[in-house]
């Protein structure tokens, strides 16, 4: 189920609110727990168990690590059953037949493929961290196991931050969880509203309708009568604004999307934390990635590059780490070896910066914006290269072996003020605007009120256009 989608704003979102909001205080968490299911269910519900072994191998494990504290051996057995289960899960759905084919391709061996496991159980990324990092917090002392397997399902299948983010610890939301008067306010409430509005324009005005530039280039896999370009045809000039028009849809997807989450979570009670703050007005790759998906970014950190030693013991083994995080970034987005080479090459940008780079960009104050963002786009036709209609090899030849072809300027008279808007709208302008504007509760109800009924009126006119991270 999609959040810009009328089934969802109309029938499944007012829906849960009623009875979340009506439910007696100790049924809040079972209430948010059964819709959440519901929810997770509504597109693949043969992925139903996954989603239960998931929540019971880490519910037990994190018991069984806290009840034999004193016990140090039996203490990792139990985080390794929630290490092997939680991750054997996400390899086995998402990594083991790209790990056959990789195999029949370099070794020359005849695997077969495992049948069934086409279709990736959505959100399995994302939900799985959380029950891992809830596992190594439990191991580590840092949160108590949670006895009650109710309020431990609430938090890993909870709606809003389920299918694509932001990946939310559970010492993030523990507190709340156990607060059953009182857990939300009529201004938190307020507050959520708006995330969500401003949310839901980010996709559905924005993402959409500059993704459309995209498409109109690369084609639509599956509407076959749709008239495109096709990136033979296409001018070095037109594939580089595609692909700009792409890095805006993606992060306007993303992003939407996380503030649509975040902002459900206010109305349920929940502080989520932040997953996006400005990315494409960076002055290196170090703050992009500062910026973006900070809270992968984030539990990357915390888990992989910090335990590994971060930068604590000295500057080779701190480029290795760099070089474990960097790559397991790459293979977590997907199941591709661009995704892999995606990886690599942040890990060579932020490498090279740690080394030498970072101090001279400090300094500048036009050139380092410029630079970050040039290496961030070619970073995105990367990440792109594997998409149906874009061939890798192609799109980094039409990049950077100027040719011929189609020309930008019809494309840049029909979507100039869009690119134009969406390029303001990746700059903390609109921000400042807002907060103009919310000083005035007349101004304030007024623009939120017009911002949903437009956003609103694009959903009942469109088709259903899913989240991209969805497919990570």
């Amino acid at each position: 189920m999609v959040f810009s989608t009328i089934i969802f704003l109309f029938r499944f979102l007012p829906i849960t609110l009623a009875l979340y909001y009506l439910a007696p205080a100790k049924l809040k968490n079972t209430v948010l727990f059964l819709c959440s299911l519901v929810f997770y269910c509504w597109g693949e519900v043969r992925f139903f168990p996954v989603m239960v072994a998931l929540i019971l191998i880490n519910y037990i494990s994190g018991l069984c690590i806290e009840h034999f504290d004193q016990k140090p051996a039996l203490r990792r057995t139990f985080l390794l059953v929630a290490l092997i289960g939680s991750l054997g899960m996400l390899f086995y759905f998402k990594y083991a037949n790209f790990v056959l084919r990789s195999a029949n391709a370099l070794l020359g061996t005849a695997f077969a493929e495992i049948q069934g496991i086409g279709t990736l159980p959505l959100g399995i990324s994302f939900y799985t961290f959380q029950t891992l990092s809830y596992s190594i917090d439990v191991y580590r002392r840092d949160v108590k196991a949670e006895r009650n397997i109710i309020d431990f399902g609430a938090y890993v299948v909870m709606f809003p931050q389920l299918i694509a983010g932001p990946i939310v610890k559970y010492r993030d939301v523990s507190n709340q969880l156990h607060v059953y008067r009182h857990r939300y306010s009529l201004q938190q409430i307020e507050e959520g509203m708006t995330l969500f509005t401003f949310g839901l324009a980010k996709k559905v005005l924005l993402a959409d309708a500059i993704g459309a530039l995209w498409t109109d280039i690369i084609g639509v896999a599956d509407s076959p009568s749709t008239t495109f370009v096709g990136l033979a045809n296409a001018s070095t000039p037109l594939v580089w604004l595609g692909i700009i028009a792409y890095s805006l849809q993606l992060y306007f997807d993303f992003s939407g999307y996380s503030m649509m989450g975040i902002g459900m979570g206010k109305m349920l009670g929940f502080d989520f934390p932040a997953n996006f703050n400005y990315p494409y007005i960076s002055a290196s790759i170090t703050e992009f990635w500062r910026r973006w998906h900070m809270t992968l970014s984030g539990w990357f950190r915390e888990y992989v590059y910090i335990p590994l030693g971060g930068n604590r013991k000295g500057l080779k083994r701190q480029i290795f780490n760099l070089f474990v995080v960097e790559l397991l970034t790459g293979i977590w987005h997907g199941a591709n070896w661009n995704f892999i080479c995606w990886g690599l090459y942040y890990f060579v940008l932020l490498a090279v910066e740690k080394l030498f780079l970072l101090p001279h960009l400090q300094k500048g104050r036009v050139w380092p914006h410029i630079y970050t963002l040039f290496l961030v786009v070619v970073g995105w036709a990367m990440f792109v290269g594997n998409d149906t209609g874009v061939s890798f090899g192609l799109l980094f030849h039409k990049l950077f072996v100027p040719s011929g072809g189609v020309s930008p300027l019809y494309f840049l008279r029909n979507y100039g003020v869009l690119l134009v808007v969406s390029i303001l709208c990746c700059t903390p302008l609109i921000e400042k605007i807002w907060n103009l504007l919310k000083k005035n509760a007349v101004t304030r109800c007024a623009a939120i009120l017009a911002l949903l009924v437009v956003s609103t009126a694009y959903v009942v006119g469109s088709t259903n256009s899913p989240f991209l991270y969805f497919n990570f």
